[in-house]
């Protein structure tokens, strides 16, 4: 699973209770995506959360 390049954000693990509260394992993927991002003038493809390209962190190339 990838990993956002700025945060450091990546899938989350845990356990899901059912009503019976049966338990099994379960994964939370974050919503990373692969952009073109504008590094040192140059464009770059990186992974990075979807939270990061809407708060303005990163700008596309």
């Amino acid at each position: 699973m990838a990993k956002c390049a700025i945060c450091d954000k990546g899938a989350h693990f845990g356990i899901a209770v059912s009503h019976s509260h049966r338990r099994s394992n379960k994964m939370w993927k974050s919503n990373v995506k692969s952009v073109k991002v504008k590094v040192n003038g140059a464009a770059r493809k990186m992974y990075v959360c979807t939270s990061c390209l809407r708060s303005g962190k990163v700008e596309r190339a």
